[in-house]
């Protein structure tokens, strides 16, 4: 894995040793990170089912502001650290964070601290919706005012069209996982 773009480009990135993670592909986060393009400098970006880390440290080579990683594993979050580490991020502009999604989410609600771009790539048999659910439900608390959410997930999975207050406005696929993105209403 590498660093596609920004500041960082073309940094090798440690990737983890198991199967069980599924790192979003170089391809796939190029197409993304063209889409966000305009949106993200200064964001608050939140990398929600972290894994290797491998989006939110595109989003800081790109210039986003802050960037927030959750991951349930101790081992992801270790590796996400050692490769922060070996490009010398600022600790000013990251927070790693060892928790299940739905925990995250509750804390952060009650800090009403919102990201601009939440990135939610969880294992493709996890319940996207309860997550998604929550995230529209609580709305300007999690999510800014023009705020987005982007899923990816395997492209034979369809998700809703509508999770409370999100409604999704794109869809593409590439390979085998597809991205959705969603703004609230």
């Amino acid at each position: 894995m590498r660093i596609i773009a920004g500041k960082y480009r073309g940094r090798k990135l440690k990737s983890p040793p198991s199967l069980q993670t599924r790192p979003t592909s170089d391809r796939l986060r190029e197409t993304l990170f063209n889409i966000l393009a305009p949106r993200i400098e200064g964001a608050r970006f939140l990398d929600l089912c972290a894994g290797s880390g491998a989006v939110g440290i595109e989003a800081l080579s790109r210039e986003a502001a802050h960037v927030t990683f959750v991951d349930r594993s101790r081992k992801m979050c270790a590796l996400i650290e050692t490769n922060l580490e070996a490009l010398k991020v600022a600790q000013s502009e990251i927070e790693i964070v060892t928790a299940k999604a739905t925990e995250f989410l509750r804390r952060q609600a009650k800090k009403k601290q919102p990201s601009d771009i939440i990135f939610f790539d969880p294992p493709y048999a996890m319940d996207y919706e309860a997550i998604l659910d929550y995230v529209g439900e609580l709305g300007g608390r999690l999510l800014s005012e023009d705020g987005l959410v982007i899923v990816e997930h395997y492209k034979k999975k369809e998700l809703k069209e509508e999770f409370s207050t999100l409604r999704r406005y794109r869809a593409l696929k590439q390979g085998d996982s597809a991205l959705s993105f969603y703004k609230a209403t």
